[in-house]
């Protein structure tokens, strides 16, 4: 039986019991392109029920090494990964590659400290890290218990400045790492693999789940431009299922993002406060379309008025 056997009959048995790939003890892949490996996190908030494992992570395989696309939300979740690293390849781990700093995304960096591997990230990064590590670390406790002991952020070894890209080699294998002018946050990086032409996104693209504005909206609906420009074969998102088509796969985000602007711009110049600015938008019709909608609309208006008022 092949590895991708394997992983899908890992997939299905989690599905069928209702239960999540990490809770149920299992670690479940889906290769998304020929050397492409993913696992999808739950479409929820973190939870003692779901570890912490709520982000699509994964790694690339190159014929002399491997890079590894975030960990997870906690140390445990990377371990998870590394055991699945393991029994993928044999080969050597040149690159740990963190998309941006939310716990969600980094917190599994911990289990690849010792693993030889270089980290990459956003020339942002280490700053954001300094700022929020604490507030995240504590937060990552009271939302899983126990699971969280061990994880850690790793402070990249090699960075890239906005705007700005940089080649790794994986061995007949290139990959590009673009980090990007504020936008979801005001460190997001992307990975794009020149072999498949997949692109990782991190959550600089949401599927189904609601976006979550922690950077600048303008900034976002640019990038998200600049991203469908490179229009790849094989497209992986911070959250949600894997290889929908990028021509329609931005659409929702980017339509979401607007109407958020829109409204929240129309609040500033018509004199609204914050407070009435959002409370005119609680019941907005994107609530049908987005998993987590309550959880981050309310916060995004917010977000998106604070920055529009200044523009």
């Amino acid at each position: 039986m092949t590895m991708a056997s394997r992983a899908l009959i890992v997939m299905m048995t989690c599905v069928l019991a209702g239960l999540p790939a990490h809770a149920a003890g299992r670690f479940a892949l889906e290769q998304a392109a020929d050397g492409i490996h993913v696992h999808r996190g739950q479409q929820a908030e973190s939870s003692p029920e779901n570890g912490g494992d709520i982000a699509n992570i994964g790694f690339i395989v190159g014929k002399r090494c491997t890079a590894v696309i975030d960990t997870g939300g906690t140390a445990a979740i990377g371990r998870d990964l590394l055991m699945a690293i393991r029994q993928t390849s044999r080969l050597p781990i040149c690159y740990v590659i963190n998309t941006h700093v939310h716990p969600d995304h980094a917190f599994g960096d911990s289990a690849f400290k010792d693993s030889g591997a270089e980290f990459v990230a956003h020339a942002s990064f280490p700053a954001a890290l300094a700022a929020r590590r604490g507030a995240y670390q504590s937060r990552l406790a009271q939302t899983v218990g126990d699971v969280a002991d061990g994880s850690d952020i790793v402070v990249p070894s090699r960075v890239v400045a906005a705007d700005d890209t940089l080649q790794l080699d994986l061995g007949g294998r290139t990959i590009r790492v673009q980090a990007w002018p504020t936008a979801h946050t005001d460190h997001d990086i992307t990975v794009f693999d020149e072999q498949t032409a997949t692109l990782w996104t991190g959550d600089l693209l949401f599927v189904d789940r609601i976006p979550v504005i922690d950077g600048k909206v303008l900034g976002w609906v640019k990038v998200i431009e600049r991203l469908r420009a490179l229009k790849p074969a094989h497209l992986i998102p911070g959250h949600g299922p894997i290889n929908r088509p990028f021509e329609t796969a931005f659409d929702s985000e980017k339509n979401y993002l607007n109407d958020v602007i829109t409204k929240m711009r129309s609040a500033v110049e018509m004199g609204r406060t914050l407070q009435a600015a959002v409370d005119s938008d609680s019941d907005s019709d994107e609530r049908a379309h987005w998993i987590l909608f309550d959880d981050y609309h309310r916060r995004n208006l917010t977000a998106a008025y604070t920055e529009l008022e200044w523009e």
